[in-house]
């Protein structure tokens, strides 16, 4: 039986007020001044929906036959297709649905593994494996979200079209490259953009030409988040909130875990939906991701309108080094974010770096003021694949890390493939996990050094090269 929750709405603009999450870590949210006072003000995402369902924090022993630890894409996608298949699952989340990564991310929906593109998958599998792993990040994924908007009937504010906006005349053959390894692949929805042809789409000096690709888009992260919880509960699912994990113990007759205040028996698998926490939690040896911070800004209704820096309204990547990204969202405003750094960066450096980056892309904006700002904290493997993996001696253990800031789609599309090999229905996660990765020890630890040293080689290598196209 389902229980009484409602759909993400959004609003139709924003609502300035104290966030429903608990600030963790060394991620922050900014407001300016004159927007209000709060000790943890709602970021932008927030701020545009209606105040959302509170779940229980779980408070006794229960049962179920999965559990799915973590709120964020991977874990409510995977939970929504297991209800889906009719698997008794239970969902549980530190903090609250959607309060890290998945609903604090850009939006933008590019396909690819991570940082895998179609390029890659063709120069490490074979031309059957490659193009079903393709299909798999990009058609599949984008297709899948659109289908459980439809089903639950949500509005994800989901746009289609996205642009990849070349700094140097160079990266046009890279971009080429790119779009010929997908046409390789059969999958074609993109085509090249002349200098004139992007500033149909783009009004700013700075791009030599670029990539059009129709297939990708830009949507609500926050909102699909919530979305794939509320389709969740419709199916029966139980979630609880503010629940912790504090261990995992596999037994004969289940895996068991430990919560502050309950102990969840799993009676048949475990899904680690949860970044870097898995690690400790599975007591891994291994650890293949690094983390490191990014962030993002959106600003106060513009002095121009919105379609004379964008006209077609497509969210944009450049091919910068450090790439700025952007898009418009509601009432008139613009959402822009870049940079990856290995420590996080106050409010006050992170808003004077982003408003310097609006000005430099689009200097027609005299007037510009920032009404939020906020950090996120992801994940890169060495390879710049996801890695994922299915561990455990009777029972399964699932766990997926390494997005590198590039997975709203594909994630939503992994947690659908975890469901569907724990009830036997396909092998896509199985493909997954043949791709092979780096331990890297000490990495999450080294990560505020180890970070500032590769993007500096990497950044005398593009000074040295300005025409060889490298983005963090």
């Amino acid at each position: 039986m389902s229980i009484e929750v409602t759909k993400p709405i959004l609003l139709n603009d924003v609502t300035f007020k104290a966030s429903q999450y608990q600030q963790t870590g060394k991620e922050w949210n900014w407001i300016a001044a004159s927007r209000g006072q709060f000790e943890h003000p709602a970021n932008y995402y927030e701020s545009s929906l209606q105040d959302w369902h509170t779940f229980d924090v779980l408070n006794t022993n229960i049962e179920c036959d999965v559990l799915v630890i973590g709120g964020g894409l991977l874990g409510t996608s995977t939970a929504l297709h297991l209800a889906e298949q009719g698997v008794d699952t239970v969902l549980v989340e530190k903090n609250r649905i959607g309060s890290a990564a998945s609903g604090r991310n850009g939006g933008q929906l590019t396909p690819g593994l991570a940082r895998w593109e179609a390029e890659t998958m063709a120069e490490h599998f074979s031309f059957a494996d490659a193009k079903k792993l393709w299909h798999f990040t990009s058609t599949e994924a984008m297709s899948l979200i659109d289908s459980i908007s439809e089903k639950y009937d949500l509005n994800l504010q989901r746009k289609r079209g996205h642009i990849t906006a070349a700094v140097h005349s160079g990266h046009l053959d890279a971009l080429r490259e790119g779009m010929q390894a997908r046409e390789y692949l059969e999958e074609k929805n993109t085509s090249m953009l002349s200098q004139d042809e992007l500033r149909t789409h783009i009004r700013s000096e700075n791009y030599f030409g670029g990539l059009l690709d129709h297939l990708g888009g830009h949507i609500h992260p926050l909102a699909l988040t919530r979305g794939l919880a509320y389709g969740f509960c419709q199916n029966g699912g139980k979630i609880y909130e503010k629940t912790e994990v504090k261990s995992i113990q596999e037994r004969g007759d289940g895996i068991y875990v430990t919560t502050l205040n309950g102990v969840i028996k799993a009676r048949k698998s475990v899904v680690m939906a949860v970044h870097h926490a898995s690690f400790t939690l599975l007591e891994e040896r291994k650890q293949t991701t690094i983390p490191f911070y990014t962030y993002v800004c959106t600003t106060a209704p513009l002095e121009l309108d919105l379609k004379a820096l964008l006209p077609t309204d497509m969210p944009v990547y450049d091919t910068q080094f450090q790439i700025d990204y952007y898009r418009g969202v509601s009432q008139n405003r613009l959402l822009f974010g870049g940079e990856g750094t290995g420590s996080c960066w106050d409010a006050q450096q992170t808003h004077d770096y982003l408003l310097g980056r609006i000005k430099h892309v689009f200097p027609q904006l005299k007037q510009v003021e920032i009404d939020f700002v906020w950090s996120g904290k992801t994940d890169l493997t060495v390879n710049g694949a996801t890695d994922s993996r299915k561990s455990g001696n009777k029972f399964p253990i699932y766990a997926v890390h390494g997005w590198s800031g590039h997975g709203v789609a594909q994630t939503v599309r992994i947690g659908k493939a975890i469901a569907d090999d724990f009830c036997g229905q396909s092998d896509d996660f199985e493909m997954l996990t043949k791709i092979q990765h780096i331990n890297i020890p000490m990495g999450r630890a080294l990560a505020p050094i180890v970070i500032p040293i590769a993007k500096s080689m990497y950044g005398i290598g593009a000074m040295i090269n300005p025409g060889k196209m490298v983005s963090f």
